[in-house]
């Protein structure tokens, strides 16, 4: 295998990678009740909230049940 496709293919990896890191939900295209069933189910995300922002939701409790 040459160096040059060496190269490419970690170039090509490396940029995979960076892509799919930043890959984040959208908040301004989803609606309340999605973006609630999202945090729900895993817990905590990362969501878009604005052009160049971002912001870490987490659930109120670690563990499935709802402390009334």
């Amino acid at each position: 295998m040459s160096i040059r496709r060496i190269a490419l293919t970690s170039a090509a990896v490396t940029l995979a990678f960076t892509i799919l890191a930043q890959a984040r939900p959208d908040t301004r295209a989803m609606t309340c009740q999605q973006t609630q069933a999202l945090i729900q189910s895993q817990g905590s995300a990362v969501l878009t909230t604005g052009p160049n922002t971002y912001a870490l939701y987490v659930r109120r409790y670690s563990n499935a049940c709802d402390w009334s």
